[in-house]
């Protein structure tokens, strides 16, 4: 299943709203609701939504780029351990990723 269809399932969309955080997602995600955000769609948009678009993607890019390195890295794939665990080493994987392409 679509993790927007578990996300709806388990209540996190709601919860998200509830807590008053925002979301930024990828064009598969429209009409998730509220506080998630998605990039306009459509090959001929103003000026405006493309300053958007493109303000959009580089807030993502940080996470993006740590996603990408945690599946070239294979770290979590036979990990065994506590899943808070996994989250403090993806955490930590993502603030190395931010550190390496500051400078």
């Amino acid at each position: 299943m679509h993790d927007l269809t578990a996300a709806r399932i388990w209540g996190i969309i709601r919860a998200l709203a509830a807590a008053g955080l925002i979301v930024l997602a990828g064009k598969g995600y429209h009409g998730a609701g509220d506080p998630v955000l998605t990039p306009y769609r459509g090959r001929t948009k103003p000026a405006s939504q493309k300053e958007a678009n493109r303000a959009h993607a580089q807030l993502r890019s940080p996470g993006e780029r740590a996603n990408a390195q945690l599946k070239n890295w294979h770290i979590l794939r036979k990990l065994r351990c506590c899943p808070w665990k996994a989250g403090q080493l993806a955490k930590a994987i993502h603030v190395l990723q931010a550190r390496e392409t500051e400078g």
